[in-house]
This record gives C-alpha cells, structure tokens and sequence, in this order.
C-alpha cells in the first residue's frame, strides 16, 4: 500500500523521501527536515510514536499523519497526545489521504519560508 500512496504524493508534485524502518525514518528526520510526516504506528523494528515525537522536537516540527490498521481510541490519543497532526485508521481512502496532506502542507505554508516541501513516507 505503501508505494500506491507515495506515487500519488509524486504525482502531486511532492517530493517523497521514503523509510523503510524505525531506525531509517530517525535518521532521516534529521537530514532532511521534512514538511510533512508520514509514519505508521508498528514499524518492523519498533513504535511509529517515536518517529513522532522525534519530529516534534525539531527547529521546525512537521506536520505528521499517523496511520494504522490497528485503530483504537488509546491508540489514537497516543498518536495525538505524542503530537501528530491527524490520524488515519487503515483502509482509507485516496480522496481522505490526499485531502488531509494537502490540508496539512497548506497549514504548514502560512508563515514559514521553505525551500520545498519534501515528504517523509
């Protein structure tokens, strides 16, 4: 599923850094200072609320979409209160998903100059 999203962010002119794990997506938080997060909650080597919080305490937080297919209300408190922006329960639809990024790299826009609006996936 992943690849069908990160196509549909290409094709609307979004950059896509993709992660393929926990550890991969830290790094890569700090290197390339992303507009928009996208991570899931179970990663293959850990928690998806790491990546969260690790992006909330950035110079410049970004905003994160926290999606799983083992939606909760604990779990989506846990993904809101680790400070993500949105959350999706998996299936949700194209429309859903791009609405809510474009939604969020809007927001994200208003009185902040960047040079280009990379999203980590």
């Amino acid at each position: 599923m992943g690849a069908t999203y990160e196509r549909l962010l290409r094709r609307a002119g979004h950059r896509v850094v993709r992660a393929a794990s926990r550890a991969e997506g830290m790094r890569l938080l700090e290197s390339v200072r992303p507009r928009l997060v996208i991570s899931d909650l179970r990663l293959p080597d850990g928690d998806g609320l790491d990546i969260i919080r690790a992006a909330q305490r950035l110079a410049l937080p970004p905003a994160v979409i926290a999606i799983t297919a083992f939606s909760s209300r604990e779990m989506r408190q846990s993904a809101l209160d680790a400070g993500a922006s949105a959350f999706l329960a998996k299936p949700f639809g194209i429309a859903e998903f791009s609405s809510l990024v474009e939604d969020l790299i809007r927001r994200s826009n208003e009185g902040v100059d960047r040079a280009d609006d990379r999203v980590l996936r």
